[in-house]
């Protein structure tokens, strides 16, 4: 499937009243997938207990502040 295709049929999928943002936000999200799915595919791609491992520290790193309400729960 063409990229051409790939966002007509995700525009197609979005309800009859999508605004012009629903539309920007479908588009943003399928590049998003496709790009991150070739990253894999070249090998960039990062271990899963890397990720954990930075989300514990953005987790650490914002323990006890007011305006955040990240827990380690969540982010495991």
């Amino acid at each position: 499937m063409t990229i051409k295709e790939a966002a007509v049929k995700s525009i197609h999928e979005l309800p009859e009243d999508a605004t012009w943002e629903d539309v920007q936000e479908r588009i943003s999200f399928v590049a998003g997938v496709h790009r991150g799915l070739r990253e894999l595919d070249e090998g960039k791609g990062i271990l899963r207990e890397q990720v954990r491992e930075e989300l514990r520290g953005l987790a650490a790193s914002h323990a006890g502040s007011s305006t955040e309400s990240i827990t380690k729960e969540a982010l495991l």
